[in-house]
């Protein structure tokens, strides 16, 4: 019996000195790798580094040099009294083609005031809390509750009847309506909508419907009925005009809205699964309010 006892445990000593081996020779073909990985960082780190340049950027319209709009932007801000407030999504700040910038170049600064952020606490924008809570602010979004701006009828009895001041919520549409539902403070200006905004010029981006407008069509629209100018909107559309125009020129592509891509069949990407989303389907073909 011990003998066999004997030559078992020299069989298990055996193994766990192959095992222990085994765990050796991982150990260090890990370190070699991890050397290996070391000198191949310290070469790469000794290469030469080259440093890619900013295009220099207009100060004014915020676009390269090389491609500056200020020749279609009015040569003075248009002396409005409206002031508009915009609540932009963060998204919004790294996109190229964007419109806040071209709005903000056409109005003078002490109008259009430029907020960044997903929520707008009063204690930390105690200014916007301010201004959302004066009977003359109005908040642009559309909705069941929203008044047709062009039907407003002016406050009476103040001196300040034409002076109002506009809340915009720029982002795309799903994020402009999780800002609004979620901020407490863009619900308590009166909210208001467009009945007559054109269709968007804004071609080199997708937007839901056909009846969707970029942020600078919303604002033309609503300055040129709040001070009753019709030459605003014009005023405003050259420079979009012009952006899309150049970017059309240099291989862009019309987008046509998804409504409209649904409605032709055109609309190549897979159906959504979500119960949701399918139904925000169903209304965009049957053309309802989403």
């Amino acid at each position: 019996m011990s003998s066999e006892f004997d030559e078992e445990t020299a069989v298990i000593s055996g193994q766990e000195e192959e095992s222990r081996g085994e765990e050796e020779e991982e150990e260090e073909e890990k370190k070699e790798e991890e050397e290996e990985d070391d000198e191949g960082f310290s070469v790469l780190s000794e290469l030469p580094v080259e440093k890619s340049e900013r295009r220099p950027t207009c100060r004014r319209c915020c676009r390269p040099l090389k491609v500056c709009l200020c020749p279609f932007l009015p040569s003075r801000p248009l002396d409005v009294s409206t002031c508009l407030y915009i609540v932009q999504h963060p998204a919004e700040e790294s996109r190229v083609l964007r419109t806040v910038p071209l709005l903000a170049a056409c109005l003078p600064v002490a109008k259009c005031r430029v907020l960044v952020g997903r929520r707008f606490s009063e204690d930390r924008y105690p200014e916007l809390a301010a201004v959302c809570r004066d009977s003359h602010t109005l908040v642009l979004y559309p909705g069941a509750d929203a008044h047709n701006l062009e039907e407003l009828q002016p406050h009476t009895g103040d001196t300040h009847t034409n002076t109002h001041t506009l809340i915009l919520i720029d982002g795309t549409w799903s994020q402009a309506r999780d800002m609004f539902l979620k901020n407490t403070l863009l619900q308590l200006p009166r909210q208001v909508q467009l009945c007559s905004a054109p269709s968007s010029q804004y071609v080199i981006r997708t937007q839901p419907n056909n009846m969707c407008v970029s942020t600078l069509e919303c604002a033309a629209v609503a300055l040129s009925v709040l001070e009753n100018d019709h030459n605003i909107q014009e005023v405003l559309l050259r420079p979009l005009r012009a952006l899309c125009s150049f970017q059309l020129q240099h291989g862009a592509q019309v987008h046509h809205s998804k409504e409209q891509l649904i409605r032709s069949g055109e609309y190549k990407k897979s159906l959504p699964r979500n119960k949701r989303k399918i139904r925000r389907m169903q209304k965009l073909i049957s053309n309802h309010t989403i």
